[in-house]
């Protein structure tokens, strides 16, 4: 069985993205009555829709998630699912018309390709008619094509990254699964053994390893933009909106066990919850627990699954 975001039935995920110029666009389909909700940490996020996540707006289902790139001009791709939703009769009904309800979030990728292009509303309206249920395409692509991690000494210390998705299927047969499209200031560890896998490279080929350079006073250079991870979490389970953000809460904890520093003033770091309303939930605690365990897997294999582009090497390439 896949061990990706789609093992949750009926979430499709699609991409496109532009080779060339180091940009795309993932895309989250949900099925009906899909209920979520947001955890935005990051100093710097950039994002579209998500105060209507908040447990007290009035909608109470979305449609779509569009995860970007190209920083806040990215955010249009938003447009291309909106439009591919509405042809589909896909919406919150308001008598007059449908409104498709697509959240979204950037990552800021500016910097590692042509600095002029970003995310379309066609990038977005094509990664529509490319999702699917098949397991996720992981590595560098839709979102991913332009996400780097490591940037605390500037892009020639930094390496690829790109997208990982990982799922787990509890004993009592709920599904709770994570997507993310990794480009972090931080550097990525892989939490069983606690060793950088990924990260800021000094010209030895050595980690710099940021998280001891802070601790023993390394200044930090006064602009290190061009950061962010964005995560979308799934489950089968029945949740409220409010339990969709406490979700979001607790998985937050992943990010924190999988990059150092994280949540910084230079990160836009958010965490969108879904849930399908398939099944019976689990208790929170259990929930919110695999859910971190689920996005700090993911994580790793975001830079796992990257190959070596536009001069940054990648884990499986060094």
């Amino acid at each position: 069985m896949q061990a990706t975001l789609t093992r949750v039935s009926g979430i499709r995920v699609g991409h496109a993205d532009d080779a060339e110029a180091l940009t795309g666009c993932t895309v989250i389909l949900l099925p009906d009555h899909t209920t979520a909700s947001v955890d935005v940490r990051g100093g710097a996020p950039g994002t579209r829709e998500t105060d209507l996540l908040a447990p007290e707006c009035t909608v109470q289902h979305i449609h779509a998630i569009t995860l970007c790139g190209g920083s806040a001009f990215g955010l249009a791709a938003a447009d291309g699912v909106m439009r591919w939703l509405r042809q589909k009769d896909i919406g919150f009904d308001v008598a007059v018309t449908k409104v498709p309800i697509v959240p979204a979030a950037v990552i800021f990728d500016l910097g590692c390709g042509n600095p002029l292009a970003y995310a379309t509303p066609d990038m977005g309206y094509e990664a529509c008619n490319a999702a699917s249920e098949d397991p996720v395409i992981e590595g560098c692509v839709g979102a991913g094509m332009g996400a780097s991690v490591g940037k605390m000494l500037g892009p020639s210390g930094c390496m690829k990254s790109g997208i990982g998705s990982y799922a787990i299927t509890l004993p009592d047969g709920t599904t709770v699964a994570a997507l993310v499209v990794n480009n972090a200031f931080g550097d990525i560890y892989r939490e069983r053994t606690g060793q950088i896998i990924a990260g800021t490279r000094l010209p030895s080929g050595q980690f710099f390893d940021m998280a001891a350079q802070l601790r023993g006073g390394h200044a930090v250079p006064e602009f290190n933009g061009g950061n962010t991870t964005l995560v979308v979490v799934a489950t089968d389970a029945t949740l409220s909106k409010s339990e969709c953000r406490k979700v979001a809460q607790m998985a937050q904890d992943g990010m924190a066990r999988a990059i150092k520093p994280i949540h910084t003033p230079f990160d836009g770091d958010v965490i969108f919850t879904v849930a399908t309303n398939q099944r019976p939930a689990p208790a929170m605690v259990q929930l919110g627990s695999v859910a971190a365990d689920v996005v700090a897997a993911a994580i790793e294999r975001s830079v796992v699954m990257a190959t070596s582009m536009a001069g940054m090497p990648a884990m499986r390439d060094l």
